[in-house]
């Protein structure tokens, strides 16, 4: 890799039609950190079977506010499912928190959970368990491989349309539309 950086963090990986692995089919991956010892993302566009209330609740923390409770918390990949991550925007850091692009970032520790139950959490927030890994070279392969279209991130794709949505339309930002995307491709 000679020593330099990829641009693909902060970038939406989106499984194209002939991705075969399950845990992947039709998602939607933000890159949190990619650099020559492989890539970290978050899922964004799957639920998971729990709501931010019962995560809350598992952790003795109270909250008045319905509509956060009833949030669902995404799956946000196969890698340690039982750990928490909350992909926010906002100016204030918490502990554990790694920056991903201009003013979204992504955090680990139980602080901003907290804080979102109190009602002074970040502005926008996904709540995901686990996570998306690929080690040194894998995910440039499968990008090389037609797994995924690679296309800049989009704040309404993380954090305003329905989870159903969001495969198509992170594609159809660049013009591609997945539907009529043909399952398999040759290289001349």
């Amino acid at each position: 890799m000679n020593g330099q950086e990829h641009g693909f963090g902060n970038h939406l990986l989106i499984a194209l039609p002939s991705m075969c692995d399950p845990n992947f089919e039709r998602s939607v991956t933000l890159v949190c950190q990619h650099d020559g010892e492989g890539a970290m993302g978050v899922m964004v566009n799957r639920a998971s079977e729990y709501t931010v209330g019962e995560i809350l609740k598992q952790m003795g923390v109270s909250c008045d506010d319905a509509e956060l409770r009833d949030q669902k918390v995404l799956s946000g990949g196969p890698v340690h499912p039982e750990r928490g991550f909350v992909l926010h925007d906002g100016e204030t850091t918490w502990d554990s928190t790694l920056k991903v692009g201009d003013g979204l970032f992504l955090t680990t520790s139980r602080d901003v959970l907290e804080a979102m139950a109190r009602g002074n959490g970040p502005p926008q927030a996904l709540v995901a368990l686990g996570c998306a890994g690929w080690g040194a070279g894998q995910l440039e392969q499968e990008l090389v491989d037609d797994s995924w279209l690679l296309v800049p991130n989009r704040r309404d794709v993380l954090f305003e349309l329905p989870l159903a949505q969001r495969w198509k339309a992170a594609a159809g930002s660049i013009g591609v539309d997945l539907v009529n995307h043909a399952s398999h491709s040759g290289h001349a």
